[in-house]
């Protein structure tokens, strides 16, 4: 049985989600009003002086590029190099609706208090080198890589945890400095830190991890391979997390269904699609289920079990005594989904909450209209789900175009592979656009060997007519090719054979 996870509480990823929400061109004024509120309250709190240096400085921050301050002292740096922030902000300025503004006594005052604080843990280490044991001075210096990361000092963090990482021998502590880090690396965007710690963690887990550290590392996995458009990869880490969740220091359990479901939308066939996301009670519960059902699988009490006993639990519940009946009765007068709370809803660490609620029905509509082949509802509620998801999470807002641009091929390429002409302006009115979009749209695709079809506009009002390769010739094919390179080696191989056989006669 594994120990209680350590170092999991700093730092606190939403604080980021304020940083993008600030520099998001996309975010109402309410938004961003709200994200400078929430950093300044954090900031103050936490004494988190590097970070309001990171963020505010007038010359050296990433937000404040136009030099606002109320000191004349912070302006003696000018010519100082701004860093690099393209992982963590939307754009390269803020925009007008809200700013952090720079004071220079509030950053003296707090990196006063953090000198303070640090001397502190450095008499705690020197106290328990003198007088303790190791278990001790591990601690102190626990303390101090833990401090590190709550008050936002990236560098100095992480060489404090691999400081206590060389020191301990410890797995599941390894294990736990690893996802450490890790966070502190999607807090400021560094993809590449993330993912070098990410493998270092699945060796770690490999060499004897407990399934608590297992399961959370399924969450670290998904998400970093969704920050960098391995949406393929991420869909069933991050649906194989739903069931066990318990990494809220992550994100929310309902950050993870949004990020589960459009994952799963745009990578999954159409099978694997209806089991693990159309018809997963941990998605129903979020998307379209009742105020009972939502609790029930936030909680953990309604899973999906595993996904390749799906019949045999299909079986269990018609054997129950009307229950699958009930049920779906259920389900069929829920379909009014309610305002939820992204960063409040199942979380069991102690992070800021978000002051806006998130209606979830554009994502159940973009799930539902594309099984059940409504592509005119399914165009508009993918305009929906990127105005209020891909816009507005960090996470999401780099690959919004290709997933939507994705989506809209899954959907040309689910209608087309049931038919072998189509008329351009029936297809065009199923999907609510005109001729001439899909037209131009469609055309890329195609040059693009995306979609296998032409399209002739010479007469009439035009036709698609579809070029789907023959499975049995393409198998057919590949036999006889295959078969060629077989005889080939052989031929190669008797010749070797019989020259050998020669030299020994």
């Amino acid at each position: 049985m594994g120990s209680d996870p350590q170092y999991a509480k700093w730092p606190l990823l939403p604080l980021a989600q304020h940083v993008f929400t600030l520099t998001n061109p996309y975010a109402a004024r309410p938004a961003q009003q709200a994200a400078v509120k929430s950093l300044q309250e954090a900031i103050h709190e936490h004494k988190m002086a590097p970070l309001y240096k990171y963020l505010a400085h007038p010359t050296e921050g990433i937000l404040n590029s136009s030099g606002e301050t109320t000191s004349a002292a912070a302006a003696q740096k000018a010519g100082a190099r701004k860093p690099s922030a393209a992982g963590m902000v939307a754009s390269k300025s803020t925009t007008s609706g809200a700013n952090l503004p720079w004071d220079e006594e509030v950053y003296q005052k707090l990196k006063a208090e953090n000198d303070k604080e640090l001397e502190g843990f450095q008499k705690e280490e020197d106290e328990a080198v003198e007088q303790a044991g190791d278990t001790e001075i591990m601690a102190a210096r626990g303390k101090r890589a833990e401090f590190f990361a709550k008050i936002g000092d990236k560098d100095k963090a992480i060489a404090a945890y691999e400081d206590v990482f060389e020191k301990t021998g410890i797995l599941g502590t390894k294990i736990d400095i690893v996802l450490a880090i890790i966070r502190m690396g999607l807090f400021y965007g560094d993809k590449a830190l993330v993912k070098k710690h990410v493998a270092r963690a699945k060796t770690l887990v490999d060499s004897g991890g407990d399934w608590d550290r297992r399961n959370r590392l399924k969450a670290y996995e998904g998400l970093h391979l969704l920050t960098v458009r391995s949406y393929n990869l991420a869909a069933p880490l991050l649906l194989d997390s739903l069931s066990t969740f318990t990494s809220y220091e992550l994100c929310t359990y309902s950050n993870l269904v949004v990020y589960s479901v459009l994952a799963g939308s745009v990578s999954l066939k159409r099978v694997d699609f209806k089991s693990k996301v159309v018809d997963a009670p941990e998605i129903k519960a979020i998307l379209g289920a009742d105020g009972d059902d939502k609790l029930l699988a936030l909680t953990g009490a309604i899973s999906a079990g595993p996904g390749t006993d799906d019949a045999q639990m299909q079986d269990a519940k018609d054997t129950s005594g009307g229950t699958s009946t009930e049920s779906a009765q259920q389900a069929a007068v829920s379909k009014i989904t309610t305002a939820v709370n992204l960063t409040t809803l199942g979380t069991g660490v102690d992070q800021p909450e978000a002051e806006m609620a998130v209606d979830f029905s554009p994502l159940a509509q973009l799930v539902n209209s594309l099984y059940n082949g409504n592509y005119k509802l399914f165009f508009q509620a993918l305009a929906l789900v990127e105005e209020q998801f891909l816009t507005q999470d960090r996470y999401l807002h780099e690959h919004r175009s290709w997933f939507i641009r994705e989506m809209r091929l899954r959907a040309y390429q689910q209608l087309l592979q049931s038919y072998r002409v189509v008329g351009l302006e029936s297809m065009a009115n199923d999907f609510g656009v005109t001729v001439d979009f899909l037209d131009r749209d469609l055309a890329k695709f195609i040059a693009g060997g995306r979609i296998p079809c032409t399209i002739d506009r010479v007469t009439g009002k035009g036709v698609i007519e579809t070029n789907r390769p023959d499975d049995k010739n393409k198998q057919y094919q590949d036999v006889v090719k295959q078969g060629d390179q077989l005889i080939t080696k052989l031929q190669k191989y008797g010749q070797a054979v019989r020259l050998r056989g020669s030299e020994r006669a």
